[in-house]
């Protein structure tokens, strides 16, 4: 048995890392997201619900974002007429969260971990709020492919887009990049 621990010493160190990580990010989050009322929007949905308007009028389109009364979401309304909602699920934390705990997992050097830690959480982020916008935009052009653009399409670019940046992450600066 202590051949196999030694043997395997690398992937247990890893998946222990990772686990760990993850479930100490998910936690943290969930504390905070219990320091909001059932009805009342988290601040992260409400900064990535503003950005996305602001994108939008950024773009010179039609579009008011503003909170649902009776529920915990924000409603887009483009060219006069509600085509999506922003929810807590869409504010890409839990992304991001998978993210650092990748990263943390295969880590390097303090300092590079840190700056790529934060420049994921920053480009995560914003291409979060351009995928929001950009959803809203082709839903209102093609309604008919909502379920394939919101299931299917988004979710590719999102999480496409943070397994490329594990993998640099992976050859250029972790500690096992050597």
């Amino acid at each position: 048995m202590k051949k196999y621990l030694i043997q395997f010493k690398p992937f247990l160190i890893f998946i222990s890392t990772f686990f760990a990580a993850y479930i100490a990010l998910t936690v943290v989050y969930k504390i905070y997201l219990n320091c909001f009322e059932v009805n009342e929007a988290d601040g992260i949905t409400v900064m990535v619900s503003r950005n996305v308007e602001q994108l939008m009028h950024w773009f010179n389109y039609d579009v008011k974002v503003q909170k649902n009364e009776s529920n915990a979401w924000f409603d887009i309304i483009f060219n006069g007429q509600s085509w999506a909602r922003i929810i807590e699920g869409c504010n890409a934390v839990s992304v991001i969260i998978l993210f650092i705990a990748f990263v943390l997992a295969f880590s390097g050097k303090l300092k590079t971990t840190l700056l790529f830690v934060l420049f994921g959480i920053f480009s995560i982020y914003v291409l979060n709020v351009v995928r929001i916008a950009l959803l809203t935009v082709l839903v209102s052009h093609f309604p008919e492919n909502t379920h394939f653009l919101h299931g299917v399409v988004f979710p590719l670019i999102i999480y496409g887009y943070v397994f490329l940046l594990w993998i640099i992450w992976v050859n250029k600066f972790s500690k096992y990049a050597k």
